[in-house]
């Protein structure tokens, strides 16, 4: 098998046909300077020690190098064996609250932004283990199955936004049962559970649900997004806050952290639970405890051992540079004598 590891340096050789270019027009205003000397038949006695042919040659010399060091910087490698590596990691599924008290905005730029800022430094940390995400409201979806693919989880996150689940509510508990259900069930990886929420449920027992996948031998962490005091819940238009909601009687409605319940539901899933701040000493904390969980194997997967060949083109720039800088525009002795001789014979 055969690549370039640094594919992007090939774009170095749409030089040379400028290059090529700006020699020919180098080359045409030098003979035309050298016509101003002498007519073209007369050259050779006039500047006997001129060669037309050796500035040719060192400008091909001078190229080809460049094209090898382009090359090299591509660096051409070729697979020398195939093996099977072992993949060992836990499954992990996101649990996202995307609910509209998400907006709140007391951690910057607001909570849901906050958790998935997380989210992709946790995937930007990971090693191996694999990743789903699950979104709720008042509903749960599967957003992104459990996956190895890092790109993939990264670009579904992005893509999060409290406009994906249109029945509004915090139904914690059916999203902890759905992403315990959306693990691979044949898979004996340890699996983990990460609510990440302000914890403001309003629709079912997660305490319960919590129990009910640490029977299954699914742990459940917790991370707390919002602060204890709340905030008001701001209302966005164009990105921009024009309000803030209102109950029933007027009142501005204030959306706050349940660190109570969030406590109650992690240890009920025999997990950890962590409060997000403005640093991310709380992600730290939740890596530190994945990092405590016995990794297993949960597949193989061929990989190719490629050897870069890059010196191979180095060595054979420098020796086309060496011979570029020891090649004179000046004729030869010999050459110049036959010249001489061939019109002394004339």
């Amino acid at each position: 098998m055969f690549r370039f590891e640094n594919i992007w340096a090939l774009y170095g050789l749409v030089l040379i046909p400028v290059f090529i270019i700006l020699f020919l027009f180098i080359l045409r205003w030098r003979n035309k300077n050298l016509l101003k000397i002498a007519e073209l038949p007369l050259q050779h006695i006039v500047l006997p020690q001129l060669s037309k042919t050796k500035i040719v040659w060192r400008f091909v010399f001078w190229l080809t190098a460049l094209s090898l060091i382009v090359i090299a910087i591509a660096n051409p490698q070729f697979g020398t064996r195939l093996e099977d590596v072992k993949q060992e990691g836990i499954d992990i599924m996101i649990a996202l609250d995307v609910s509209n008290s998400m907006k709140a905005q007391d951690l910057q730029p607001n909570r849901l932004e906050s958790a998935k800022q997380a989210i992709g430094r946790l995937i930007n940390n990971m090693v191996n283990d694999r990743i789903g995400i699950v979104i709720f409201a008042g509903q749960s979806y599967v957003q992104l199955p459990i996956t190895s693919d890092y790109g993939s989880a990264k670009l579904f996150l992005r893509n999060i936004s409290t406009d994906l689940v249109q029945t509004q509510g915090t139904a914690i508990g059916s999203a902890i049962d759905l992403a315990a259900q959306s693990f691979d069930q044949n898979s004996k990886t340890n699996k983990v559970i990460i609510v990440i929420t302000d914890g403001e449920n309003h629709e079912d027992d997660a305490v319960k649900a919590a129990e009910k996948a640490a029977e299954q031998g699914v742990r459940v962490f917790t991370i707390g997004m919002g602060s204890e005091s709340g905030v008001p819940l701001p209302i966005i238009n164009n990105g921009n806050v024009v309000g803030y909601y209102k109950d029933n009687d007027g009142n501005t409605v204030v959306s706050k952290l349940n660190t109570t319940l969030l406590k109650e539901i992690a240890a009920a899933g025999n997990g950890v639970y962590v409060q997000a701040g403005k640093n991310s000493s709380a992600l730290n904390v939740a890596m530190n405890e994945l990092n405590k969980i016995e990794k297993k194997e949960y597949g193989s997967r061929k990989y190719t051992d490629f050897e870069g060949r890059f010196q191979f083109f180095i060595a054979g720039a420098i020796l086309l540079l060496l011979a570029e800088t020891s090649l004179s525009e000046r004729k030869s002795k010999l050459l110049q004598r036959l010249n001489l001789f061939n019109e002394n014979k004339k």
